[in-house]
């Protein structure tokens, strides 16, 4: 017997001030970063699927972003 599954695993990347598109106003969004997994036996082996969202925590309007948007998003964090 094979047991195998997926697993996702969500990391917060850090929190920005940026308009939500939900509330219309100006606050607190966080980046998000969501991984899945392949596992094998429980173990997770290799990434399949590799998501960036912002969500706004006055409203919690959760927006998908793109991988270039989100390395932007970090690097603004950062510096």
């Amino acid at each position: 017997m094979i047991i195998f599954g997926f697993r996702r695993i969500v990391r917060r990347l850090g929190s920005l001030r940026l308009d939500c598109p939900g509330c219309r106003g100006t606050y607190a969004t966080t980046l998000d970063k969501s991984v899945t997994k392949f596992t094998l036996f429980f173990i997770p082996l290799f990434p399949t699927r590799i998501r960036y969202a912002l969500t706004c925590t006055w409203c919690g309007t959760t927006t998908s972003i793109g991988k270039r948007d989100a390395e932007r998003l970090k690097a603004q964090l950062q510096g």
